[in-house]
């Protein structure tokens, strides 16, 4: 059975709840942004600005320079939250797979098989629209394609207004005259090195074979093959069947600069969610670093964990490595968030090599009898010296 995914996506998703709350903003150049904050950046903006230059991520400085008479608005997170919870309400009648972003504006809907019951796929897509339109006061562009990374390539094409179909075995086809920076996929990195062979266009990828791809891109051949010729095997992910991850979360109570204090919010961040794997017996394969910096821009950075690990010492080196690649900017850090991700069953094949392995069970024994202190005494009843800098 051929799948039929939906793509609603509300263009200048921030700007468009704005809009649809104070409709004195609409036709007139907008941008969302902390003008409070000493080095604010652009969160979002209108059409109109984006027209006039303004960019996601731009000081706002220089974007008010760009846009003289444009209006500036502070970010509603828990607004747009809301919205984006309305948006998914909307579609939930319509089917199980709802798929939302982060409160991005951006929605898959798996419709594979309901035909007999609403209709066909774009006729689901279309009372979406309208109803969004009706209840909400939002615009959203909508298309639907055989699989998630054609639609949402769609969805790009007709922004800031308009509906595509994608038909079952028109992927390449459809992909061919797309630019490479919109679709889905391909890395920045993937880029420069495309552009190093004058690629601009997706179907000028996709004459080449496998093979041809693998000399300059070596592992990841396989996956630029897959993205060029619109292949994606994801399904709709429902809901309630989110992947399973551990969080932690740290508000500093200044924002902070020193390398001793972050670090310290960090370890301790990592002895959190490392007690919370350890407890539910999993260990994770990959570690990610959130900062939120005090002019509202954000970094996020990952690193892989091989093997999966839920030991401290093994986290936090992962952890501090992501920490080094996302705060590469000279500006105090808010918020601090790790996430552990990708979780597995701790391997139980051994290490290769003896002394690489005695370092691990000591650790290994180390964090055990941290825990049990913790447990029997509580968990200030030992305290890793660096932690007390946070």
């Amino acid at each position: 059975m051929d799948r039929h995914i939906i793509h609603i996506n509300v263009a200048d998703f921030a700007v468009a709840v704005e809009r649809a709350v104070d409709r004195r903003l609409r036709d007139r150049p907008v941008i969302v942004a902390p003008e409070g904050a000493a080095r604010a950046v652009v969160y979002d903006m209108s059409e109109e600005a984006y027209q006039a230059g303004v960019r996601k991520g731009m000081a706002l400085r220089r974007a008010m320079r760009l846009c003289a008479d444009v209006r500036v608005l502070p970010p509603h997170p828990a607004r747009y939250e809301q919205v984006m919870q309305a948006l998914i309400r909307q579609a939930r009648p319509y089917s199980p797979l709802v798929e939302p972003g982060e409160a991005d504006g951006h929605l898959f809907v798996d419709v594979t098989g309901t035909s007999r019951l609403f209709g066909p796929p774009a006729d689901v897509a279309w009372r979406l629209r309208r109803q969004a339109r009706a209840e909400l006061r939002l615009e959203p562009v909508w298309a639907v394609a055989p699989n998630k990374r054609v639609a949402k390539v769609a969805t790009r094409l007709v922004k800031p207004a308009g509906e595509f179909v994608v038909a079952a075995g028109d992927e390449a086809m459809f992909l061919a005259p797309v630019a490479l920076h919109l679709v889905p996929g391909i890395e920045r990195q993937d880029l420069m090195r495309l552009g190093d062979f004058n690629f601009k266009q997706a179907g000028q990828v996709a004459a080449l074979g496998l093979e041809a791809l693998q000399v300059p891109f070596g592992c990841r051949a396989v996956d630029l093959y897959e993205a060029v010729r619109g292949i994606d095997r994801s399904p709709v992910r429902p809901l309630s069947r989110n992947p399973p991850r551990v969080v932690g979360d740290h508000a500093f109570d200044e924002d902070a600069q020193a390398v001793a204090v972050v670090e310290g919010a960090l370890y301790a961040l990592v002895e959190t969610v490392g007690r919370a794997l350890r407890q539910r017996c999993l260990a994770a394969r990959r570690a990610a670093v959130v900062l939120d910096f005090s002019d509202g821009r954000r970094s996020i950075r990952q690193r892989a964990l091989r093997p999966a690990t839920a030991n401290d010492m093994g986290l936090f080196a992962a952890a501090r490595s992501a920490l080094d690649l996302a705060w590469r900017r000279r500006v105090r850090i808010r918020h601090l968030r790790l996430i552990c991700d990708r979780l597995t069953f701790p391997p139980a094949q051994r290490e290769l090599f003896p002394a690489e392995s005695t370092v691990v069970r000591r650790q290994a024994r180390l964090v055990s009898a941290l825990d049990g202190i913790r447990e029997r005494f509580g968990r200030e009843a030992v305290k890793v010296g660096r932690t007390l800098s946070a």
